[in-house]
């Protein structure tokens, strides 16, 4: 179980999410989708965050945000656009449902990039950073069994296409007391050389 540390010898910490997020009219679709789910299972977490997809989450220090903040520039600044496809639905036993992501490579590829300096996001050994291993875009989470077996029931026969391209990654932030995340930064994706990389990181 996670240790729930808002001070840590005085400091504050907050809860981050490391996301992409699809264009405006995708969103609205996955959000309806997820409105849908909230009023037919009794689900209301599910209408609770907007559509995204996560790369990563973790706890830190808010004194340790801009050495963070650089770290994601410089990822982002070597990072080149690339095309996320969604297709149909899937899930986690059995908690979770979930619209696939078919296009899974480059999304791993993207966190691989973020995994050398994870010890950067570990606040203490009780939390760690969590990293996204098999992409996807939550419909709903936390669910009770029935609400999963009869939620499954019906969306493992549904079907949905949608796809966007990630040209940037969002940062989102959650304080002690706050109700949801918030944007704190996005980080558009550039493709620069790593020369230009090494220079911002070393320099």
């Amino acid at each position: 179980m996670q240790t729930d540390i808002t001070t840590l010898a005085g400091y504050r910490s907050s809860e981050y999410l490391l996301v992409l997020s699809p264009h405006e009219e995708l969103r609205e679709r996955i959000g309806q989708i997820k409105k849908e789910f909230a009023e037919t299972y009794g689900a209301p977490g599910a209408v609770w965050s907007r559509a995204h997809l996560t790369l990563a989450r973790f706890r830190q220090l808010d004194m340790m945000e801009e050495r963070i903040l650089n770290r994601l520039k410089v990822v982002a600044m070597g990072q080149y656009p690339f095309k996320v496809e969604l297709r149909d639905f899937g899930s986690f036993p059995s908690h979770t449902i979930y619209i696939t992501v078919t296009t899974k490579e480059p999304v791993r590829d993207l966190v691989k990039q973020i995994k050398p300096w994870q010890r950067l996001l570990k606040l203490d050994k009780d939390n760690k950073p969590h990293f996204i291993d098999e992409p996807h875009l939550t419909v709903a989470r936390g669910l009770q069994p029935w609400q999963y077996e009869k939620g499954w029931l019906e969306y493992s026969q549904k079907h949905f296409t949608g796809r966007f391209i990630a040209d940037g990654m969002i940062l989102l932030r959650r304080r002690e007391g706050d109700k949801g995340y918030h944007v704190l930064r996005r980080f558009e994706f550039q493709n620069l050389p790593v020369v230009t990389k090494q220079g911002l990181l070393f320099g």
